[in-house]
C-alpha cells in the first residue's frame, strides 16, 4: 500500500506542476512611471481615454494609500525598492549618485567600470546591477524557472532598466542621448540582437525631434493645470517663454539634440515602440513559462522637473502617456492574449510643489542651497579645528566627515569627532528650513519599524554607504539653487504617495484605502507567481487582493 501511494505521488507530481504552471501568467509587465503622483489618476481622469489608466483602474486592483516608507525618494532607490521588496537599508541603492568612501568620489548607482557600452562607442554603457545587494522579483522568477523565463528591462534611464531587471536578466536596454539609439552593456551581451539593430535603424528619435510639440487637446481644455505662461517653469534654450507650441526641430541643437527628446512626451512614445519591438523580437509570452518585462517611463520625470506638477506641459505628457498605455494593453491582448498576462503600475517617487509658487501663495517653502551651506559650514568649523578639512563630501542632504582629520591620538580624535558632529548638528539646526538633523549614531540605534521622519531615514540608511550626518528639511523645502521647476527626495507625503495598480491574470477588481508601502509590490507578485520572496524583502503581500470581501 505504501509503495502504491508513493507511486501515485510520483505519477501525479508532473501533473501538479503542469497545473501550477497553467495558473501562472505567460507574461508579467512591471510599469514604473517616473515621478507620478497618485492624484494624477484623478486630476486628469476626465481627459483620459477608456483603454489606458481608466482600464487599469476599472478592471484591476488599486491601492489608493500607497507610500514610500523611506527617504531619500529618488529614482534609483525607488526602482530598487519596487523590485526587491525592501528599502535602501537592505538593498544598498541609497541614491542615484552617492559618495563612495573607498573611491573618494561620487558614483552612479548602476556604474561598473568592468563593463562597456554595447550598441555605441561612447555611450553610458559602463553599467551593471552590481551595487544592488538583494535579489529582485525578476531574479526570483529566473531561479524558479531554472533561468528559462525571459527577463528584460527597458527605460530611457540606465538605472530604470538595470535595477528592475535584476542580476540575472537576459537584457536591459536604455536610451543613449548621444546617438538616439537604445543600447546595453557588456554585462548582458557582446552585441545587440538583430531586432534591436533593426529598431534603431528606424531612427525614430530623429523623427520625433523633427516635429512640433503642441497640446493634444485644445489648450483651453487644460483646466486641471495652471496657466501655460508661468514664471515657475524652466525654459528650453532658444525659446523666450515656456509656452506651447514647441518647435523641436528648431530647438533640438541648442538643447542637447537627442538628449532633448526625453524632456518631451515623445520620449514615452519611443519607449512604447521599443516595448512593442521587444515583445515581437524576443517572442515574449509565447509559452507556458512566465516571462517578465520591466518598463520605466522617464519623460514624465524630466517634464516634471522642468515645468512642475501644475504645468500644462505635464498634463499633456500624462494624456499622451495614457494613449501609450492603451497601445501597450491592446498589443498584449492581441499578442499574449487577454487573461494571459499580469501588469502592475506604480511610480519610483512623486514630486513636490514648486517652492516659489508656494511662497507666492503664502505657504511656507524654500530652497536649501547646498553649495552655500557647505561653504559657510566649513568656515564655521575652521574656528574650532584650524587647518583641518572636516567635511569630505556633502550632497543628497547627507554629510560625510573626513576621517583623516581625526587620525591623531585615539582619545583626542574620538572626542574631536564627537565635537565636530555636534557642532555641525547645532549649526544646521539653527538654519531656516531645517527641520531636524541626525547622526550616524542616531541611525544605528533606531528601529527599522520606527515612525516619523527618523524612521524614514533609518529605512533609507545603509551603514556602509550613507553619510555621517543626515538632514531633514521643513515641508515645502528642497535642495536646489534654482527657483523654476520642481524635484523630490523628502520624507513628506507629496514625495511618497504614489499609485499602485495590479491588473490582469490573478487580479480581482477592487480598491483599498489601507496604508501600504512600495515594498509590498514584490511580495504580492511573489504570491501571485507562487515563487519565493526576494532575498532581503521586508514588505508584505496585499491581503485584500485575496480576501473574498
Amino acid at each position: 500500500m505504501k509503495r502504491f501511494v508513493i507511486l501515485c505521488m510520483v505519477v501525479m507530481m508532473p501533473l501538479l506542476t503542469m497545473a501550477q504552471m497553467s495558473e501562472q501568467p505567460k507574461l508579467v509587465v512591471g510599469i514604473t512611471v517616473d515621478q507620478m503622483r497618485q492624484e494624477y489618476l484623478y486630476r486628469f481622469y476626465s481627459k483620459y481615454g477608456d483603454g489606458g489608466f481608466k482600464r487599469l483602474m476599472g478592471e484591476g486592483f488599486m491601492l489608493k494609500n500607497a507610500h514610500y516608507n523611506y527617504a531619500p525618494t529618488y529614482t534609483g532607490p525607488g526602482h530598487a525598492s519596487i523590485y526587491t521588496g525592501t528599502t535602501p537599508a537592505n538593498h544598498g541603492i541609497i541614491a542615484n549618485d552617492f559618495y563612495d568612501r573607498l573611491a573618494r568620489r561620487k558614483v552612479n548607482c548602476v556604474e561598473d567600470g568592468r563593463y562597456k557600452p554595447v550598441g555605441t562607442d561612447n555611450g553610458n554603457g559602463d553599467v551593471a546591477p552590481s551595487r544592488l545587494q538583494s535579489t529582485t522579483i525578476t531574479d526570483e522568477l529566473k531561479l524558479f524557472t531554472q533561468k528559462k523565463s525571459k527577463v528584460i528591462g527597458i527605460s530611457a534611464k540606465d538605472r530604470g532598466a538595470v535595477l528592475p531587471a535584476g542580476h540575472m536578466a537576459d537584457a536591459a536596454y536604455w536610451y543613449d542621448d548621444k546617438s538616439g539609439k537604445f543600447i546595453t552593456s557588456s554585462y548582458y551581451m557582446t552585441k545587440l540582437p538583430a531586432w534591436v539593430d533593426q529598431f534603431n535603424g528606424r531612427k525614430l528619435a530623429d523623427k520625433y525631434l523633427n516635429q512640433e510639440w503642441n497640446t493634444l487637446l485644445p489648450i483651453e481644455q487644460y483646466t486641471e493645470s495652471g496657466p501655460d505662461e508661468s514664471p515657475y517653469e524652466s525654459k528650453f534654450k532658444g525659446k523666450a517663454k515656456a509656452v506651447f507650441p514647441y518647435n523641436l526641430k528648431e530647438l533640438r541643437k541648442a538643447n542637447g539634440d537627442f538628449d532633448m527628446l526625453i524632456g518631451t512626451p515623445f520620449g514615452n512614445d519611443l519607449l512604447t515602440e521599443m516595448f512593442l519591438a521587444t515583445i515581437d523580437g524576443e517572442a515574449i509570452g509565447k509559452d507556458q513559462i512566465t516571462d517578465f518585462v520591466t518598463l520605466s517611463f522617464s519623460s514624465t520625470d524630466y517634464v516634471g522637473h522642468s515645468a512642475g506638477p501644475n504645468s500644462v506641459e505635464l498634463e499633456d505628457t500624462y494624456l499622451r502617456l495614457d494613449r501609450n498605455l492603451e497601445t501597450i494593453l491592446k498589443s498584449l491582448d492581441e499578442k499574449v492574449g487577454k487573461g494571459n498576462y499580469t501588469v502592475f503600475l506604480t511610480a519610483d517617487h512623486a514630486v513636490a510643489e514648486v517652492p516659489q509658487y508656494l511662497r507666492d501663495s503664502k505657504t511656507p517653502a524654500g530652497y536649501f542651497n547646498d553649495a552655500n551651506v557647505r561653504a559657510n559650514l566649513e568656515a564655521y568649523l575652521l574656528k574650532f579645528f584650524p587647518g583641518r578639512d572636516i567635511i569630505e563630501d556633502m550632497g543628497n542632504e547627507q554629510i560625510f566627515l573626513n576621517v583623516n582629520a581625526f587620525n591623531g591620538d585615539p582619545k583626542t580624535s574620538s572626542v574631536d569627532l564627537l565635537v565636530a558632529t555636534e557642532l555641525i548638528i547645532k549649526y544646521l539646526m539653527a538654519m531656516e528650513g531645517v527641520a531636524n538633523v541626525y547622526s550616524e549614531s542616531d541611525m544605528r540605534k533606531g528601529s527599522f519599524t520606527e515612525g516619523g521622519s527618523k524612521g524614514m531615514l533609518i529605512r533609507g540608511y545603509h551603514p556602509k554607504r550613507s553619510g555621517d550626518i543626515l538632514v531633514v528639511l521643513e515641508p515645502g523645502w528642497f535642495e536646489s539653487s534654482r527657483v523654476a521647476g520642481s524635484t523630490h527626495g523628502s520624507t513628506y507625503t507629496y514625495d511618497t504617495h504614489v499609485p499602485i495598480l495590479f491588473f490582469g491574470k490573478g487580479v480581482k477588481h477592487g480598491e483599498s484605502v489601507k496604508y501600504h508601502t512600495i515594498t509590498d509590490i514584490a511580495p504580492t507578485m511573489s504570491m501571485l507567481l507562487n515563487i519565493k520572496l526576494p532575498s532581503a524583502a521586508t514588505g508584505s503581500p496585499v491581503e485584500e487582493m485575496w480576501s473574498k470581501e
